[in-house]
C-alpha cells in the first residue's frame, strides 16, 4: 500500500510553537519521514522487481565460482506480481520478501556452494535457506510451474514429466494396441515426411537423407489402427467419383484446348465408370479446378489415380490471413521438395491403380519445415481446402475429402510390410547403427526384434479385419529371425547363455533392451492368440521362453530409484545407462498391460514401486 502524508498550517488561525514543541515534532516528521521512505522503496521493489537472469539450461561444474542466478521457485510462472491476494511467497528475484504471519520478511542474500564445485546464489530467512528451482530442475531433474485454480496460486512440482497410462482391461490382441491411440507418429520430429509413393513415414533416425525404418512403420499403422477404434465416426465429403454426380463443377481452363480434357469412361482393369482427364501437363497447363467449400475438419484427402504421363494433382490450401498454400504430388520418384509456399510430393511413376491417402496438415507442415528458419510458421491456423487441380493424362476416382481416414493409413502399413519382407522373413534396416563404444556396429541390413514384432503386430491385426491369409502368412514368416542367434543376422541372444532375449539391436556382445524386448514379446503373443494352425506352435514356446527371461532378468533393471534401458554395463563392464523417464515410463505402461493377461505377480509389483520412482521414492538403504 502507498501511503500519502500531508503537513498543513490553517491560514485562519495564529498558531505559537515553542522552542521545545517545535524539536519533538521535527523529530516526530523525520521518523514519518524515513517511514514513508521505507514504504515507498517497499513498494517500488513489489512493482518494479523482475527476474531478470535466465534458467540453468547448462550448468557449469568445471568454475566453483560461477555465479547463479534464477526464479526462486518457478521455471514456467507466467505472472509473478506481487498482489495482496497471493498466498504463495513472492517470487521475482528483485523482490527479497517473503510473507509471514507478522507480514513481509527480508530474504538476506547468501552463496550456496554445491558440493564445492561451484556457487549458486540463494537467499535465506531465519535459519532456512531458499534455493533457485531453476537449478534444482537442472541438477536433479525435477520439474514444476506456478499454476492458478480459482484466483489462487499454487506450485506444482513432479519428478516425472511422462505419463503413466493404466489399462483400462485385459489386452486384446486384436484391438487397440496397447497405448498407441496417444501418438501422432507423421508429425514426430524424426519423420521427414509420410511416403508419397508408399504412404509410410520416411525416418531420419540415425540418417538425415530419410530411409524406411520398419519400428516407425509399424507404430505409424498400429497408432491409425487404434485411432479408429477409439474415436468417433469420421466426417466424409465425397467430391467426386465415376459413378457419382459430383457434388462440386470441375472448371476447365486448358489453354485452347478444343476437345474436353474431362471424360467420364468404362475403365478396363476395374470396369467401373471413372473420371479421365488429359491436359498436356506443361508448366503453362492450367488444369482442371475443382472447387472445395469444405471447412478445417476435412483435410485428409483421399483418391484412386492411375497415371498415364506427366501427372499432378495440386491442391490449394487457405491458411491464416488469407495465405495461399499449394500442395502438389507429381508422378516423379522424388521424395519431398519444397519452395516458399509450394511443396512437391513425389507419388512415384507407377501406372497402376493406386489408393492415395494424404493427410494434408502434416504434409504442408513438413514441407515448411524445409523453408522456414523456425518452428515459427509450420503450423497455419485453421487451414482449409480452397480448390483441386488435375494435370497431365490420367484416370482418377473416389476423390474425397474427410476428417479422418485412419484405416486407409493402416493398411498402407500392412501391405508396405507384405511388399517389403525378405526371404528370411526380415525387414531389413538399411542404416549402419553403433549403439555404445566397444559394440561392434550394426551394418545396413540389420534386423530388430522390435520391429519385426511391431509388425507381426500390425499384420494379424490386418488379417483380423479381413481375414486375407496373406497377412497371417506374412507374420508367421516373420518368427524366422527370433530363432537365429544375433551374430548369424538373427535377432535371439541368452543372457548368462541360459536365458533367452529378443534383441531391438543385436549386437555383439549383446545389449539387452528392455523396452525393445518386451515390444517383441507383445508381437508374438498377438501371433500365438490369433493363428491356431499347427505350424504355429513355435511362435507359443518362444513367446513362452522370453516370458520366463523377462520375469527371471527384470530385476536386474531396477537401480532402487529408476530403471535401466539395457545391461550394457554387464557386457561391458561400464556405467549402467540409465532410462530416461519417458522409457521408464514405457516399462512401467508395458508391465502393467502385460499383467492384464500374465498371472505372475512379480509384472505388476515392479510396476507399482517403479511408479513409486517417479513420485520421488526410493528403495530402502541400509
Amino acid at each position: 500500500m502507498l501511503v500519502k502524508a500531508s503537513l498543513s498550517i490553517s491560514n485562519d488561525a495564529a498558531v505559537l510553537i515553542s522552542p521545545m514543541r517545535m524539536r519533538i515534532n521535527l523529530k516526530f516528521l523525520l521518523v514519518i519521514l524515513i517511514v514513508l521512505g521505507t514504504i515507498t522503496t517497499l513498494t517500488y521493489w513489489i512493482r518494479c522487481g523482475d527476474v531478470t537472469s535466465a534458467p540453468f539450461d547448462h550448468l557449469d561444474r568445471s568454475n566453483p565460482k560461477a555465479g547463479m542466478k534464477g526464479n526462486l521457485y518457478s521455471l514456467d510462472s507466467e505472472d509473478d506480481n506481487f498482489s495482496e491476494n497471493d498466498a504463495s511467497p513472492l517470487v521475482q528475484e528483485g523482490v527479497p520478501l517473503i510473507r509471514t504471519r507478522g507480514g513481509l520478511k527480508t530474504l538476506d542474500d547468501i552463496d550456496c556452494l554445491i558440493n564445492e564445485e561451484y556457487t549458486v546464489s540463494c537467499k535465506q530467512e531465519d535459519g532456512e535457506v531458499f534455493i533457485p528451482f531453476t537449478f534444482l530442475h537442472e541438477y536433479f531433474e525435477v520439474y514444476g510451474k506456478v499454476v492458478q485454480h480459482n484466483d489462487e496460486k499454487h506450485f506444482e512440482w513432479q519428478h516425472s514429466y511422462s505419463k503413466v497410462y493404466h489399462p483400462r482391461g485385459k489386452y486384446d490382441p486384436h484391438g487397440v494396441f496397447m497405448w498407441f491411440e496417444n501418438y501422432n507418429v507423421g508429425v514426430r520430429d524424426r519423420v521427414l515426411c509420410i511416403s508419397g509413393a508408399e504412404g509410410v513415414p520416411v525416418s531420419t533416425q540415425w540418417d538425415p537423407q530419410g530411409h524406411l525404418y520398419p519400428i516407425q512403420i509399424a507404430q505409424f499403422g498400429l497408432s491409425h489402427f487404434s485411432k479408429n477404434l477409439t474415436e468417433k465416426t469420421p466426417s466424409i465429403k465425397l467430391l467426386d467419383a465415376g459413378e457419382i454426380f459430383p457434388s462440386a463443377q470441375w472448371t476447365m481452363l486448358t489453354n485452347g484446348q478444343t476437345k474436353s480434357p474431362l471424360k467420364r469412361v468404362l475403365e478396363k482393369t476395374t470396369q467401373k465408370k471413372v473420371l479421365e482427364f488429359k491436359t498436356d501437363g506443361s508448366d503453362t497447363d492450367s488444369g482442371l479446378t475443382i472447387t472445395s467449400k469444405e471447412d478445417s475438419n476435412h483435410m485428409i484427402l483421399t483418391f484412386d489415380l492411375m497415371m498415364k504421363a506427366n501427372v499432378t494433382l495440386s491442391v490449394t490450401i487457405l491458411g491464416g490471413k488469407r495465405t495461399i498454400y499449394k500442395l502438389h504430388y507429381v508422378m516423379t520418384d522424388s521424395l519431398l521438395s519444397a519452395h516458399e509456399n509450394e511443396i512437391f510430393f513425389g507419388i512415384g511413376t507407377s501406372k497402376d491403380w493406386m489408393k492415395i491417402t494424404r493427410d494434408l496438415i502434416v504434409d504442408l507442415q513438413k514441407g515448411l519445415m524445409l523453408v522456414k528458419t523456425s518452428r515459427k510458421g509450420t503450423k497455419p491456423r485453421s487451414p482449409r481446402v480452397r480448390d483441386i487441380t488435375l494435370r497431365g493424362w490420367g484416370y482418377i476416382d473416389n476423390i474425397t475429402l474427410c476428417s479422418s481416414a485412419h484405416m486407409a493409413h493402416f493398411f498402407a502399413v500392412a501391405n508396405w510390410f507384405v511388399r517389403h519382407q525378405d526371404e528370411d522373413g526380415g525387414w531389413p534396416i538399411m542404416v549402419s547403427r553403433r549403439l555404445f563404444p566397444g559394440m561392434a556396429d550394426l551394418a545396413p541390413g540389420w534386423y530388430s526384434a522390435m520391429g519385426q514384432g511391431q509388425a507381426i503386430s500390425v499384420l494379424t491385426r490386418a488379417f483380423k479385419v479381413t481375414g486375407n491369409i496373406t497377412y497371417l502368412y506374412t507374420a508367421m514368416k516373420a518368427v524366422k529371425p527370433f530363432k537365429v542367434r544375433s551374430e548369424s543376422h538373427g535377432v535371439m541372444t541368452a543372457f548368462a547363455g541360459k536365458y533367452v532375449w529378443y534383441e531391438e539391436y543385436p549386437t555383439i556382445p549383446s545389449s539387452y533392451v528392455l523396452n525393445g524386448f518386451i515390444y517383441s514379446l507383445m508381437g508374438l503373443y498377438d501371433l500365438k492368440m490369433t493363428c491356431t494352425h499347427k505350424d504355429c506352435k513355435e511362435v507359443t514356446k518362444l513367446y513362452e521362453d522370453g516370458m520366463i527371461s523377462l520375469k527371471k532378468l527384470l530385476p536386474l533393471f531396477d537401480t532402487g530409484s529408476g530403471s535401466l534401458y539395457d545391461l550394457r554395463h554387464y557386457s561391458l563392464g561400464v556405467a549402467p545407462n540409465l532410462a530416461r523417464w519417458d522409457y521408464h515410463t514405457t516399462h512401467i505402461n508395458q508391465l502393467l498391460l502385460l499383467s492384464t493377461f500374465e498371472s505372475d505377480p512379480i509384472l505388476k509389483s515392479v510396476a507399482d514401486r517403479w511408479i513409486g520412482y517417479m513420485k520421488g521414492k526410493r528403495a530402502a538403504h541400509n
